[in-house]
């Protein structure tokens, strides 16, 4: 299985290339399927892209550490 931050990397670019006018194009989704998108259904490869974004938030916002007060 690719990262997140590798599928979203290859998303985004398959969704610019649709919208610059390529017919059709194919990505590997986060189960390693071959999914392909036509402008016809662009909206399902953006749907895609913001689950891969907030997927890929949630794995940074866990890797932080909580804030803590210092009183001084």
């Amino acid at each position: 299985m690719l990262p997140v931050a590798v599928l979203l990397s290859e998303a985004k670019a398959a969704y610019h290339r649709l919208m610059i006018g390529e017919a059709a194009v194919e990505i590997r989704d986060s189960n390693g399927e071959t999914i392909r998108y036509t402008s016809a259904n662009a909206s399902r490869l953006k749907a895609y892209i913001a689950e891969l974004e907030q997927q890929l938030a949630g794995t940074t916002a866990a890797a932080r550490l909580p804030l803590r007060p210092m009183w001084g």
